[in-house]
Order: structure tokens, then sequence, then C-alpha cells
């Protein structure tokens, strides 16, 4: 068990369409009242990337902050990454929902926040560590997607968010969609729809990728979906919303090489991978304390 926490920065974009500032706000009041002689500072970003910057700058100072971030999957996978560019340091991580996409909030969480926040005591969670080709790692708190996963998510931040712009937004993606090749090391080749590496077990709000997925158990699921005509993949979505994909095969690393160019979602921030790269993603044990 990690030292107590022994100060708070809450990291939030004010130009945010949801109420990032707000509970931000709500959250140093509530730590203000409950315990006044913890320090509590809200730290407003400047631009994409400013919360990694600032995750970075706390992780690189004396203590054990905690850094939390107002914010949804996307804004709080800035923070984790802000923190693991300072190997050995004493900061800690967590997350306010506040954005359209709290898939892990929603998982991990066990209590409100400032319940947590409180108790002053951390964690270790696994991370999904990426590499692409000679690229320095990345690290996601929760997924890592290729394929239709990463297609549709781009549609929705060019289409809007809102449940029924999402929904259209989604089936248009589902239909323009085409498949991706990769090969393994042994040279066998897949013609794939969608590829998951889970951290969690759901994603997109509805969704349950893989049952028995835990982020602390040193290892990630694999949900690997061959190209099949459309209305069998829609009927695998249809399941995975109504009552899941049941267990997925689990392993510490997993390797390919992508044959085609190809996107990829990292928690919800979209890339890019060219064509020829090889991708490597490795369960980072234990490697961020949290508080949840």
């Amino acid at each position: 068990m990690a030292e107590p926490i022994d100060s708070v920065l809450v990291v939030f974009n004010p130009g945010s369409t949801g109420d990032a500032g707000p509970r931000a706000g709500r959250l140093r009041d509530e730590l203000a009242a409950a315990r006044p002689e913890l320090p509590v500072t809200l730290r407003p970003t400047e631009h994409a990337g400013h919360a990694r910057e600032i995750a970075r700058e706390a992780a690189r100072g004396t203590g054990r902050p905690l850094v939390v971030s107002a914010s949804g999957d996307g804004g709080y996978n800035e923070v984790v990454n802000g923190i693991m560019d300072v190997p050995g340091t004493g900061a800690a991580a967590a997350v306010l929902a506040a954005g359209n996409a709290n898939d892990h909030d929603r998982v991990v969480s066990r209590r409100p926040l400032t319940e947590a926040i409180l108790d002053g005591r951390t964690e270790p969670i696994d991370l999904l560590e990426l590499v692409l080709g000679d690229a320095e790692p990345r690290y996601a708190h929760s997924y890592v997607g290729f394929g239709l996963t990463p297609v549709v998510a781009l549609q929705i931040e060019n289409g809007g968010k809102g449940t029924l712009r999402e929904v259209w937004t989604t089936l248009r993606a589902f239909w323009r969609f085409t498949p991706f090749d990769i090969e393994f090391a042994d040279g066998q080749r897949r013609r794939i729809d969608n590829l998951v590496c889970a951290n969690i077990g759901e994603m997109a709000k509805y969704a349950e990728l893989a049952e028995g997925a835990r982020p602390d158990d040193g290892r990630f699921e694999v949900v690997l979906l061959e190209h099949r005509p459309k209305w069998k993949q829609l009927a695998i979505a249809v399941r995975a919303a109504l009552r899941g994909l049941g267990p997925q095969p689990a392993t510490a690393e997993f390797r390919f090489t992508a044959i085609d160019p190809m996107p990829v979602q990292v928690d919800g921030e979209i890339d890019d991978v060219a064509a020829g790269s090889t991708v490597r993603v490795r369960c980072a044990a234990g490697a961020l304390q949290v508080v949840r």
C-alpha cells in the first residue's frame, strides 16, 4: 500500500461542452469542507496536450500528489501518460467523470471520488503499453482498439456527440467500414473487422466485451473479430450490448504487423498506424497508483 496522498491537483478543460469546470469546483469545495488542511488546486488546460504537461509537472514535484482529471476517457489518458513520463514518481491519478465517454470511471470506480480521496490511500492498477514501430511507448488505462472501434469513434468526433447523432453516425460508419489485414510472427495473416486489447470489460457506454476483465490482474483481454458479413457484425454488436460477448482470451502481450494503414484508438484518442508497422501491446502490471 502506497503512502497517503498529500495534495490534490484537479485538471479540467474550461472549454469543454460538458460540466468539467463546475464538477472540479464542487470537488474542491467538498474536500475543503471535509479536510481544510489538504491542499487542492484547480488547473484549467489551455491547449491540446496541456493536461499531459500539467500532470508531468506535478509528477516531477515532491510529495505524493493526486492528479485528478475532470474529463472523459481521452482527458484522463493525457493525465495518465503525463504521470508515466516520470519514472519512480510518487504521484497518483484519478478521474472525475465529466465527458462524453466515461468507460473507465463507470467500470473501475468503487465509490464517490470525494470519499476515495478522503480515504487517502492509493492502490496500483495495470496499464496497456502500446508501441508502434520504433516510437516511444504510449499508455492506455482502458483499451487499445484497431479496426471498427476507432473508425466509429472518429466519425462520432466529426459528426457530433449526443445520443441520436451518435447512433446515426455509428450506423453510417459501420456500413462504410472496410476490414484490415494483419500478420502475426508466424506469418499467419488475418483479415479483421475489429481488434480490441481491453484492460476493462466494457466500452462505448453499453458494450460488454470481456466477461471477468479486471484492471489489476496482470493481463488484458483480446477481443479479435475476423471479417464477416455486415449482418453478422451487427449481430455481434447487438449481443455485446444486450448480454455481452462472454469470457475472452487473456494475455500479457500481443504483437502483430499492420499490412494495411489502419486507425488505432488509445482510450479516447485516435491515431494512425502506418502500413508495415509492428504493433506491440503489453500489460504494464501495477504501473499506476490510483484512488478509486
